[in-house]
C-alpha cells in the first residue's frame, strides 16, 4: 500500500534495496588473509543454511558459551513451531524431535554431537522466518552423512583456531538496543565483538558479495548509534569463512563519511 512501510531485519532490507554499482561498501576494500591447514572439504548433503548454523551453534559452545545460551535461537524456534503447529495431528507430534533431547546429545566434535547440532539448528528458521519454515526440511529429516559430518568439525576446528589467533571474543551476539533499530529496520543480530573488530561469520563457497559488507558496515552504523560502550572502540569490520580459511578485514577509518550517511538515511532510514 503507498505510504505504508513493512520492518524488515538487517538482512530482509539488504535484500529489499538496490545498492549502488559495486555496493556501498566494495568487498574489493577488503584485504584478504587465507590459512592452510592443507584440510579439503567434501560435497554435503544437508542444506548450506543448517551447515553455516551447525558450526557458528558448536563453535560458541566448544568456546564456553553454556548450551541453552548458545542455541538460544533454535529453543525459541522450537517453542513457535509448537505454538503455530498446536493442532498437528499424532502422527506430526511423533515425528517432532525434542530440543532438549538434542542438546543433550551434544557434548563435543563427536558424530552424534555434530548430527544432534544439526537437527537442533532446523528450528532456528521457525522463529525467524515462520512463514519459510513450513517448506524447510525439519530435524527428522536432516541427517548429515559422513562427509558433511567431518566438513563440519573441520570447520568449527578451524574457527576455534582462528580465535586463539584473534580473540578473545568480548561479545558474543550483539544487538543494538536502545536506540540502534528503526522503523525500518527493527530487528536484527550479528555474531561476534572482540576489543577493536565485529566479525561476522559466513560459510558460503565463494567471497563475500555488496550484501555481505553492507551486513557489517549496518551492524557497525546501528552499533554506533545503539548508544552501548563496546561499539565506540571498533576499528575493524571482519567477515571469517571457515569454508574457505578466509579472513576479509577493512579498517573503519577508510569508510567515508558519505558512505555512512547513505547508508544511514537510505538504508537504516534514521530520522
Amino acid at each position: 500500500m503507498k505510504g505504508v512501510h513493512f520492518v524488515s531485519s538487517v538482512t530482509g532490507r539488504i535484500a529489499e534495496i538496490k545498492q549502488p554499482r559495486g555496493g556501498y561498501l566494495k568487498p574489493s576494500q577488503f584485504t584478504e588473509t587465507v590459512i592452510n591447514d592443507g584440510k579439503e572439504l567434501v560435497e554435503e548433503n544437508v542444506h548450506a543454511s543448517i551447515i553455516g548454523m551447525a558450526v557458528d551453534y558448536l563453535t560458541r559452545f566448544l568456546m564456553g558459551t553454556p548450551i541453552d545460551e548458545a542455541f538460544k535461537i533454535p529453543k525459541a524456534g522450537y517453542v513457535m513451531r509448537s505454538m503455530l503447529l498446536a493442532k498437528e495431528t499424532k502422527n506430526d507430534e511423533k515425528k517432532k524431535i525434542d530440543i532438549d533431547s538434542l542438546l543433550k546429545s551434544i557434548h563435543g566434535l563427536d558424530d552424534v554431537s555434530i548430527v544432534a547440532t544439526c537437527k537442533a539448528a532446523t528450528y532456528d528458521v521457525w522463529f525467524r522466518n515462520p512463514m519459510s519454515a513450513i517448506m524447510a526440511r525439519g530435524a527428522e529429516e536432516t541427517n548429515p552423512d559422513e562427509g558433511t559430518i567431518n566438513n563440519i568439525r573441520v570447520m568449527v576446528e578451524r574457527s576455534i583456531t582462528f580465535w586463539e589467533q584473534y580473540g578473545p571474543v568480548t561479545v558474543d551476539g550483539f544487538t543494538f538496543e536502545p536506540n540502534g533499530y528503526t522503523q525500518i529496520v527493527d530487528c536484527g543480530d550479528g555474531d561476534f565483538l572482540t576489543a577493536d573488530t565485529l566479525w561476522d561469520f559466513k560459510v558460503s563457497k565463494s567471497k563475500p558479495t555488496s550484501k555481505h559488507t553492507l551486513q557489517v558496515l549496518m551492524y557497525w552504523i546501528m552499533g554506533l548509534h545503539s548508544g552501548k560502550p563496546e561499539y565506540k572502540t571498533i576499528k575493524r569490520l571482519g567477515i571469517f569463512n571457515p569454508r574457505q580459511n578466509t579472513i576479509y578485514l577493512m579498517e573503519t577509518k577508510y569508510i567515508s563519511a558519505d558512505t555512512i550517511r547513505l547508508v544511514e538515511k537510505e538504508v537504516i532510514c534514521y530520522d
